[in-house]
């Protein structure tokens, strides 16, 4: 029986340095990739991975009968999976779960890039599109430990301090899982890439960063006496660098 052809090009008589750096990265499809600007293209799944932690809202793109729609919605990633969250009744959840195909995108932005000309004008950004079909989860422990990551991503520890769902909220609430197997990330840093000429204008040109940041905790009015704010520092992914 002839031997099967290792993914990305890998021969059977690779180092298993290369090997590692494979199974470190995602495999590239003619799907994901990165085609313009192939340099910013990113497929170590670490900084997928980073990208995916910071973030805490995706961009959910499929199409019903030809029409299209995109759902921005919340999402937690546990090792290879993305997990969505919504409402059994939801049109998105109820038609991803027929198997159709999806594009989920998560993108932080990081910084506006001022050039010299309007046409260099750009944005420092790191993004991850994901491509797949999306599975319902039936299995009742994976559903509470998806429920769990949502709100845990948001504030690390913060499923064991609150009150744990109901049976009517459990059916009440759907789960999809995406697995992360057609994956690339494109990132673009560092300032303006002007024409040679306009560098001798005499026109400010540089990053102007962002910054996402955790406000004061307003109370809820119905909380009771005596009960301590939620520590900001427990937002883990907006402290400063």
């Amino acid at each position: 029986m002839p031997k099967a052809a290792c993914p990305n090009g890998l021969s059977s008589q690779g180092t298993l340095r290369d090997k590692v750096e494979w199974m470190d990265a995602y495999t590239p499809t003619t799907r994901t990739q990165v085609k313009r600007l192939a340099k910013r293209g990113v497929y170590d799944k670490s900084q997928v991975h980073a990208i995916l932690d910071e973030g805490f809202l995706c961009q959910v793109g499929f199409a019903v009968d030809g029409q299209p729609y995109v759902i921005p919605t919340g999402y937690a990633r546990v090792d290879d999976t993305i997990y969505i969250h919504g409402s059994a009744a939801s049109r998105m959840l109820r038609t991803l779960d027929q198997g159709v195909d999806v594009c989920l995108t998560v993108t932080l932005v990081d910084g506006f890039v001022l050039a010299r000309s309007a046409f260099h004008h750009s944005m420092n950004y790191r993004s991850v599109m994901v491509l797949g079909k999306a599975r319902l989860v039936t299995d009742p422990e994976e559903k509470v430990a998806a429920l769990r990551s949502f709100t845990n991503h948001i504030v690390p520890g913060r499923w064991d301090e609150v009150r744990q769902p109901t049976e009517p909220e459990l059916k009440s609430t759907s789960v999809l899982a995406l697995p992360l197997h057609e994956v690339s990330a494109k990132v673009r840093t560092g300032g303006p890439l002007d024409e040679e000429e306009d560098y001798a204008l005499p026109i400010w040109a540089g990053v102007v960063p962002i910054r996402t940041a955790i406000g004061e905790p307003a109370p809820d009015a119905r909380t009771l006496p005596g009960i301590a704010a939620v520590d900001t520092q427990r937002f883990t992914r907006f402290r400063k660098p």
